[in-house]
């Protein structure tokens, strides 16, 4: 995690200082994006490791519902603190402060005391091979790797890429836009809020397929072509549902996988969940291109009503408590 947050710090504060120098290359922006990226992708894992070697387990709950709170507060607060920034002073302040906050979570982790849970002289492929034997012998996990790899394909990615394009079209520009996403951070918000210090489920894992259900719901609304509170209240219910799925299922993988495999198998989980969406990404404007903004919209709302459906009903999901 160290490694990771300097990586991104140096990524950050190389395109700070770039913007501050003159107007960097796209071919620039592209590089340390990937760079960052890099970073984020051994920290995230890292990070659910983390939280059972710091935690007592009977507030594991807790903690990853105030991980959630925090992360969903930053995505309210960032772009509104961003837009003062710029109005005061110049994007490479902004890129710059946001590379600082990576030295400041560079400070706290290094002064955080841990145990080691890696034996030292492993190799790095006997890791891998572990972790995915840990990894594939938990059915549930896989189950719920597969359903947001292929949510992130069919109905986040619409979203993502389809919703500003519908907010320029009829909601009203990048005012609305901003109201909807925030709408959906506030939602996670208010939710992890709520779940700090609540009894966990009985079934934890149907609560946060329950969850699931309210994701399409600012599809369906756009697709529906609703004013923009409606489709700001669908994002409010999807976030409130990410916060209750985030939470528990992040608590019963910290639970009912040993700690020294966590990271390694949190890898295998968030690999296999995110790597459909770049994809996503790539084809889903050339498909809404021949099939409509509005039906491909509809269909990614319909799919996760569907997968939310089969996922809730299968063994390995209710038989977890």
């Amino acid at each position: 995690m160290l490694g990771a947050d300097v990586v991104r710090l140096a990524a950050q504060g190389t395109l700070a200082g770039a913007l501050l120098l003159s107007t960097p290359p796209i071919w620039l922006f592209v590089l340390l994006a990937g760079v960052g990226g890099a970073g984020e992708a051994f920290f995230a894992p890292a990070l659910g490791g983390l939280t059972p070697a710091v935690v007592p387990p009977g507030r594991l709950a807790d903690a990853n519902a105030l991980i959630g709170l925090a992360q969903s507060a930053t995505r309210v607060i960032g772009p509104a603190l961003a837009g003062v920034l710029i109005g005061l002073t110049r994007p490479a302040v902004v890129i710059a402060f946001d590379a600082a906050t990576f030295g400041i979570s560079l400070v706290a982790l290094a002064l955080l005391t841990v145990p080691l849970a890696r034996p030292a002289g492993r190799s790095p492929w006997r890791d891998l091979a572990d972790g995915w034997n840990q990894f594939r012998s938990q059915a549930w996990l896989c189950v719920i790797t597969v359903q947001f790899a292929l949510f992130n394909l069919l109905t986040w990615a619409p979203f993502l890429l389809l919703g500003p394009v519908l907010a320029r079209q009829y909601l009203g520009g990048a005012r609305a836009w901003g109201l909807v996403t925030a709408a959906m951070a506030l939602g996670a918000v208010l939710a992890g809020l709520a779940l700090v210090g609540r009894t966990a489920p009985r079934r934890p894992l149907v609560a946060a397929a329950i969850g699931t259900y309210g994701y399409g719901l600012p599809c369906l609304m756009l697709s529906l072509r609703l004013p923009v509170y409606a489709v700001a209240a669908g994002a409010f219910i999807a976030g409130t549902g990410s916060a209750i799925f985030n939470t528990y299922s992040a608590t019963v993988m910290q639970q009912r996988v040993p700690q020294e495999m966590l990271a390694r198998a949190n890898a295998f989980t968030l690999t296999g969940a995110y790597a459909l969406g770049s994809a996503g990404l790539a084809v889903i404007g050339p498909v809404a291109a021949v099939v409509g903004i509005g039906p491909m919209l509809a269909f990614a709302a319909a799919y996760n009503t569907l997968s939310s459906s089969l996922v809730l009903a299968l063994r390995p999901i209710r038989s977890v408590s």
